[in-house]
């Protein structure tokens, strides 16, 4: 029987896969001896353009150089996020189904909405943790304000909207908290992601937006104006900009940082989790995994499985009592 001309080929890459994924995790056949053997998919429920979307592409684009099986990133946006997310909880729990998304969708949705098609506690399970950074504070063009104590004396006296990037979404809670201790009466506008999100601020339709530096430096040369910054030190793009903390707010989710979040379905063989963690890890030390960390100002780098884990345990609880003491709901 005569052989295709690339068979050679195509058994030396799936060689070279078994090889390097046994070589990053010791005992990874032992447990699931053929993976990984087919692309891998990771499911984005936002829109391309956002560090979600930027994150998720540059792991996906390491795993197919490191482990030798293409990678398809899918964006699924919509339904606050519960579309994509879905649609990992629900898939096989065999290491080709991964989900990337806010921290915030796969944390404190189970108290922000009363009934989802999936048990955010038992469905999926950490891989790893890619920190946000600070995030931008901004404001539109025909707002006058030149800090948060500014705009929030400006809210008092109108009706202004807080662009946000989804449903239950950092800006969204913010928005809230100012809302019950500043006196302000702030609207939240949902979008399907930060590019959206960022052009309303840009066209004065929304008065005041809060999301990742990359993003918000897409508009900034339209007039969209820094006011501060989220987190508990500034951001390397922004040096010159203090953050909410130092400006005095003491609402208490202005000094937290969120993350992104790299997730399997619950019972993905244990092995496979460390392989994925340990490619994640990894991808921020390339050319490429540097150059998005700095073009996002986003010093530190992802949490491991273990890493992860810890912050599960420890942090998860504090955003989750932060979204059930504002009492917002989404349904």
């Amino acid at each position: 029987m005569r052989l295709p001309p690339d068979f050679s080929r195509r058994r030396t890459l799936q060689g070279a896969a078994a090889l390097a994924a046994s070589s990053l995790v010791p005992g990874l056949h032992a447990q699931s001896a053929r993976w990984p053997e087919r692309p891998l998919r990771v499911v984005v429920p936002f829109p391309p353009g956002g560090l979600t979307d930027a994150y998720a592409r540059l792991f996906a684009d390491h795993f197919s150089q490191m482990l030798g099986q293409p990678s398809v990133v899918e964006n699924r946006p919509g339904g606050g996020a519960i579309i994509g997310i879905s649609q990992v909880a629900k898939a096989p729990a065999d290491g080709y189904t991964l989900l990337v998304s806010t921290s915030g969708t796969v944390w404190q949705n189970r108290v922000l909405y009363s009934k989802l098609p999936y048990n955010l506690d038992t469905d999926l399970t950490p891989i790893a943790l890619f920190p946000s950074g600070p995030l931008a504070v901004a404001v539109a063009p025909e707002v006058p304000a030149k800090d948060m104590r500014e705009f929030i004396a400006y809210a008092r006296e109108r009706q202004v909207n807080m662009a946000s990037y989804a449903p239950g979404s950092y800006p969204h809670m913010v928005a809230d908290q100012l809302n019950r201790h500043s006196g302000t009466k702030i609207q939240t506008i949902q979008y399907k992601g930060e590019s959206p999100m960022w052009i309303d601020v840009a066209g004065n339709s929304a008065q005041i937006g809060i999301g990742s530096y990359q993003a918000f430096a897409t508009v900034q040369q339209r007039g969209v104006r820094p006011i501060g910054v989220t987190g508990k030190y500034r951001s390397p793009k922004l040096p010159q900009v203090p953050t909410l903390v130092e400006q005095g707010i003491d609402t208490p989710l202005v000094g937290l940082e969120g993350g992104l979040a790299l997730m399997a379905p619950a019972g993905t063989p244990e092995a496979v989790l460390r392989a994925l963690s340990k490619v994640a890890v990894a991808c921020v030390e390339t050319e490429r995994g540097s150059k998005l960390r700095e073009s996002f100002g986003i010093p530190n780098k992802p949490k491991d499985l273990a890493g992860t884990r810890r912050d599960w345990d420890t942090e998860v609880p504090i955003w989750i009592k932060l979204a059930v003491d504002l009492g917002v709901k989404l349904d």
